[in-house]
């Protein structure tokens, strides 16, 4: 049963780990990435809706994107949706598609990025922290109920702080990894 409870506290954590990842990959560095129009919603009759399911997105040539459209009346709340989002793109449009030009990050623009990615990995720290708390006193109440002993609860815990602490490297490692991306010229 402990096993169980370990796993599902786990797994919350390699959640958190992947949704710091997926911020990560959200934050553009010097190339064109589609990942960037992720979090971007159009409204789109009414309803918000991600750009990858209203259009195709293409990359051709490393510092560009260009966005078609299926429906061709949705191309003007694609553009808004963009220039109201904090990409900082102004997208050309031809009346079919958009294009988005990324221009060479400047080094203002790069030390900005950097702490905007620094923010997101101590938000999955406390994440993370915030999961170990919530295992810490739900084995602690089953300590009290007489479901394990205080020997299995100390084990707990000293399982849950490595978990907890490898977790936090891997961010680290995730965080120095975007960084130094980031920082290349």
């Amino acid at each position: 049963m402990m096993n169980e409870e370990y796993k599902v506290f786990e797994e919350k954590m390699k959640k958190s780990i992947d949704s710091i990842a997926a911020d990560f990959a959200s934050v553009r560095a010097g190339r064109a990435n589609a990942a960037v129009l992720d979090r971007i919603m159009v409204d789109y009759y009414g309803s918000p809706t991600p750009i990858q399911q209203i259009a195709a997105i293409s990359s051709p040539d490393p510092r560009s994107l260009v966005i078609t459209p299926w429906d061709a009346t949705a191309v003007k709340s694609i553009e808004k949706a963009i220039q109201n989002s904090d990409l900082g793109i102004n997208p050309q449009n031809d009346g079919k598609c958009l294009r988005l030009s990324f221009p060479q990050l400047t080094e203002e623009r790069r030390k900005e990025l950097v702490k905007q990615i620094h923010k997101y990995a101590e938000n999955g720290k406390v994440a993370i922290r915030n999961i170990r708390r919530d295992a810490m006193d739900k084995f602690k109440k089953m300590e009290k109920a007489s479901e394990i002993t205080e020997d299995d609860l100390k084990q707990m815990e000293k399982d849950l702080q490595k978990l907890t602490d490898d977790s936090c490297k891997t961010l680290d490692e995730l965080l120095v990894k975007k960084e130094k991306e980031l920082m290349a010229v």
